[in-house]
């Protein structure tokens, strides 16, 4: 889905550090990777916005990487991903706020990040926030569910979800930090919305592991394939754009686009959005949209970031199921790049996709030494200890293993913990497992016992439930010890769930 774009080299070589006037006109130069936490800063302080949420937007839009001013896939620009489409004119929107020009708003980091915050700004006055609701960030959820201009609620509260979501593990790129924190987010009328994170969302009728949200019928052809045309191929494409972006695009009738499915960055997930019979419109080319399924991956060419192995290990086992199931080959020939469609103008997956590491997962194979992981539920012998403040429960069914703990939040850690054999130092991937419901914890507080100290992430267990979260990569030590701890210590509200951790050596 990705437009022809050229490799992002650097950013500019300096911002100003106020805006300058000239014929009454704001004028901001380019900001630099060094400057950026001044131009968050700025744009928050004006603005009265919280700095911490600003930028926690600015990554679940983009990872703060401005794309040298090009456009995402549904006509998106910069840090903010400010739109302009048949749906969404936030860009226009931010130029009417700031008097900035367009253009400026387009290529020049830190207007555009002042053009976000004052649209962030203006749905928290539309929502009636005054000054003190301001201060409080999980106020702010609604008004970051409108930012998404998502095409259904779930779109809105799948995006707002994982903008607070970042809050509780922290964000360090680009020389902006934001410290993992507790947040009560206040969804307000997206409380009841259907939570496209859990487990328990509509499955994919085609890949059971999937949910389901099913694109705009105008964005495919309904079809009876393998009956009208045999699936030999699968097509590798790149979202150009945000996970909860690609899905409300897809919904949106204007869009004219869909693939059967899209992949997440962060943790893997799928979602299916057009039934593998029918023909999505994905490959720009109609013989080969006939006769293939896209899957789209959540991210930017241009930057490897988003491309983790848990997107390519999930991806991979997608693929492998279609393989199987349709009889396409799992070759290069087989499997191919949206760049390798004949005609096409579109650059994706681009050069830093890795297809050794991913074609040697379809294939069963690896590309290092076997990674080592291990799983601890809170029944594993010898290995789960806590306290008898610490109950036991069977309620949810989204449970790992026979049952879980909860206990109530107190001004305590008392935590749980997650024993383990680390068996060698480095660095180590840590997911959580929790059951979610509306009383469980909006902030739970996991310790992880790292190298040089203990670090908390924040997760809301109110949500994302009964499949794996990942909350981060950590430098562990060689050893047997307590090496993560589900903490009671919180001024989230709600039971505090102990149920399962996974620890996984990255090769």
């Amino acid at each position: 889905m990705t437009l022809a774009r050229t490799r992002l080299t650097a950013f500019a070589t300096s911002v100003l550090a106020a805006l300058l006037i000239t014929a009454g006109q704001p004028v901001l130069a380019q900001a630099e990777e060094p400057a950026l936490p001044a131009a968050f800063a700025k744009a928050a302080a004006d603005h009265d916005v919280p700095r911490d949420l600003l930028v926690a937007v600015a990554y679940a839009e983009t990872h703060l990487d401005g794309h040298n001013g090009e456009p995402s896939a549904s006509n998106g620009y910069g840090l903010m991903h400010l739109v302009s489409n048949p749906t969404n004119h936030s860009l226009e929107k931010a130029a009417e706020l700031t008097d900035l020009p367009v253009e400026q708003l387009r290529n020049d980091d830190a207007a555009n990040i002042l053009g976000g915050a004052a649209v962030l700004r203006s749905h928290a006055d539309a929502l009636g926030l005054d000054d003190a609701a301001r201060q409080d960030v999980g106020r702010w959820y609604q008004a970051v569910a409108k930012y998404a201009a998502a095409s259904s609620p779930e779109a809105a509260r799948l995006y707002a979800d994982a903008v607070y979501g970042q809050l509780g593990l922290g964000i360090d790129t680009r020389g902006v930090q934001v410290k993992p924190q507790e947040v009560t987010a206040d969804r307000g009328e997206y409380a009841k919305v259907r939570d496209l994170n859990a487990r328990a969302a509509v499955a994919s009728p085609d890949y059971p592991p999937a949910a389901w949200v099913a694109a705009s019928t105008s964005n495919y052809r309904v079809s009876s394939r393998e009956s009208s045309y045999n699936i030999d191929r699968v097509v590798i494409h790149v979202t150009q754009g945000s996970y909860a972006g690609t899905i409300s695009w897809f919904q949106n009738p204007a869009a004219q686009v869909s693939a059967h499915y899209v992949v997440k960055s962060s943790n893997g997930a799928i979602t299916q959005m057009v039934r593998d019979k029918d023909v999505a419109w994905h490959a720009g080319n109609s013989t080969y949209n006939n006769r293939s399924i896209g899957i789209e991956h959540e991210g930017f060419v241009d930057d490897p970031s988003w491309f983790t192995d848990a997107m390519y290990r999930a991806s991979a086992a997608l693929t492998r199921y279609l393989c199987d199931k349709y009889g396409i080959p799992k070759t290069r020939t087989g499997i191919i790049a949206h760049s390798e469609v004949p005609g096409a103008t579109h650059t994706d997956p681009g050069r830093n996709w890795n297809w050794t590491t991913y074609m040697n997962y379809v294939t069963g194979g690896t590309t290092n030494p076997p990674t080592w992981t291990t799983t601890v539920d809170n029944t594993t012998a010898g290995q789960f200890t806590a306290s008898a403040n610490w109950g036991t429960s069977t309620y949810s069914t989204q449970r790992y293993g026979a049952d879980y703990r909860f206990a109530d939040p107190v001004a305590s850690s008392d935590p749980a913990w997650y024993s383990a054999a680390i068996p060698s130092a480095g660095s180590y991937q840590v997911e959580v497992w929790y059951p979610d419901d509306p009383g469980y914890n909006s902030s739970a507080p996991y310790i992880v016992a790292t190298s040089s100290g203990n670090q908390t992430v924040y997760v809301d267990q109110r949500a994302g439930g009964g499949a794996w979260r990942n909350i981060g990569t950590f430098t562990l030590n060689a050893g047997t010890y307590n090496v993560v701890g589900a903490s009671r210590w919180t001024s989230g509200t709600g039971l505090v769930i102990a149920d399962a951790v996974r620890i996984s050596r990255l090769s």
